[in-house]
């Protein structure tokens, strides 16, 4: 149905080298150390998704305390989750100059400080900066590492490697929502958002665990990938796909031009340290700054070049059309699952409901069952007779059947029969990530993901306000979920047609078919 990662080609590079001599594999891929890696992103997503799910405790504590609409209070949240989301392409620019583990433990200092910083709010005005902008960018920058070295070490069981660590939202959905309403009860909501801040310190900590590959690992990564798809070589590559390598070619060339560029002026800087030796120790101390500047500006030209010809270079992953139809998809999808979440209470008020409503709420249905379909999907994308992506799509149109049918439901039982199909059905959040390396490739999974979780952070900001405002004209909610859905299938439409597209390419002939 989709270009694979071996079809595209975005594996940049000569790997003749690699495919003619066998490298033993390394035991960190598929497990030894790779399962620390899914417990420290099973940790950021208790911490960061699962507290921004619990966000509703402390809302209603900003509403008493500062006596400002629902609506402009309700921002706070609404920034807090589009931000960790929508900055994930500029994040992608630390991962390629810092690494994963320097960001994310940044990111872990720097959402620690928003909500320290937020505990003396003199008004909301103050949230949007403490606590939505910088929370926010913190943990974004904690977010898109967790979810990448998970890719990175995982081969054969990415889906359900992907799936055990983002389970970490449901369990933190409940984990957070209790501690935040114990604390905001025993200490008010100043000290509780100081301890949270306290707590969220073991980002770092979670950060730390991220240890990178070593080169000679990703080398013996390729070769696995590699000797595992030599036998669907058949396969013809599409225009798009052809499109991409060659122009990985030539940014690949200019980047080694450029290494060798940044080697010159080191080896110089180095050759002048060597040459004063005999002076006095102010000149050596300058010449080692001076040295480590030049280190530091190579760094941060090197990733800033691979995260600019990523974006807008001649190797744009925009180039890839399978990839844009993906964009399209995550702009409508995200907003679909955090509508219900949003709307439930009001639906069930509504319809008489609410004392059933309080002793089983329809969004816990949901909450609990979205951690076991995180885990089921994951393990069926990994049967050898399973495709990631049909099981992809079948999710997707589980989930908008249930948003387009939710309004025709007026009793318990069948809202609650529909809440757990959604649930269900929205764990394909842990398939997107493979999905995402299919398409573009491990070495291009920092920026690619990146844009989709925008994508999402625009829909997760912009889908609840529309739905109110669609309220507002109509007095009922089921138009919100009709067009929601209804925009939601489009997206789902878009990834349909455009590997249809792709096959029909025509596939440049090779040397055999050439020659005869």
């Amino acid at each position: 149905m989709y270009a694979s990662r071996e079809d595209i080609g975005y594996d940049f590079g000569d790997d003749s080298k690699v495919g003619s001599k066998p490298i033993k594999p390394n035991p960190n891929i598929d497990g030894g150390w790779a399962w620390m890696i899914v417990l420290s992103s099973f940790l950021v997503h208790i911490l960061i998704m699962g507290s921004q799910m619990a966000l509703g405790i402390l809302n209603m504590e900003w509403l008493e305390e500062f006596n400002q609409s629902r609506g402009l209070t309700a921002w706070v949240s609404s920034l807090s989750m589009g931000i960790t989301l929508i900055v994930g392409p500029f994040i992608g620019l630390f991962i390629s100059m810092c690494g994963c583990r320097k960001t994310a433990i940044i990111g872990g200092i720097l959402n620690a400080l928003g909500w320290i910083l937020s505990a003396y709010a003199s008004n909301v005005h103050y949230l949007f900066l403490t606590f939505g902008v910088t929370a926010g960018v913190g943990s974004g920058m904690v977010y898109l590492p967790a979810v990448v070295m998970v890719g990175q070490y995982f081969q054969k069981r990415r889906a359900l490697a992907q799936g055990l660590s983002t389970t970490g939202t449901g369990f933190g959905a409940f984990l957070m929502t209790a501690l935040l309403k114990y604390l905001c009860t025993e200490f008010g909501w100043r000290n509780a958002m100081f301890i949270q801040g306290a707590i969220s310190l073991n980002l770092c900590v979670c950060g730390a665990l991220m240890r990178p590959l070593s080169p000679k690992d990703v080398v013996s990564e390729k070769y696995a990938v590699r000797s595992n798809s030599e036998d669907n070589q058949a396969k013809a590559l599409s225009h798009s796909a052809e499109t991409i390598k060659s122009n990985g070619v030539l940014s690949e060339e200019s980047e080694k031009k450029d290494e060798a560029t940044n080697e010159e002026v080191l080896d110089s800087v180095q050759h002048v340290e060597i040459g004063g030796k005999s002076r006095s120790g102010r000149s050596m101390y300058g010449l080692r700054i001076l040295k480590t500047v030049s280190h530091l500006t190579v760094t941060v030209r090197k990733g800033f070049a691979i995260w600019y010809s990523s974006y807008f270079g001649a190797a744009s992953l925009f180039t890839n059309r399978a990839f844009v139809a993906f964009i399209i998809w995550a702009l409508f999808a995200y907003s679909s699952f955090v509508i219900p979440f949003i709307h439930l209470p009001e639906i069930v008020k509504q319809y008489n409901l609410s004392s059933q409503n309080n002793i089983f709420p329809l969004t816990s249905i949901i909450a609990i069952v979205h951690i076991f379909g995180k885990v089921i999907l994951g393990i069926i994308s990994d049967l050898p007779c399973i495709s990631t992506w049909n099981v992809f799509l079948m999710a997707n149109f589980t989930l908008v059947t249930c948003i387009l049918t939710l309004p025709l439901m007026q009793t318990y039982v069948s809202l609650a029969v529909v809440c757990a199909l959604i649930g269900f059905s929205s764990g394909y959040f842990s398939l997107m990530p493979v999905v995402t390396e299919d398409l573009v490739g491990t070495k291009h999974l920092a920026n690619a993901y990146g844009i989709i979780i925008c994508a999402n952070g625009i829909s997760a900001l912009l889908g609840p306000p529309f739905a109110g405002w669609i309220y507002d004209i109509t007095h009922k909610y089921d138009f919100s979920f009709y067009i929601s859905g209804l925009l939601y299938m489009v997206g789902i439409i878009f990834l349909l047609i455009q590997p249809c597209i792709q096959k029909k390419q025509p596939r440049e002939k090779t040397t055999e078919e050439a020659q005869v």
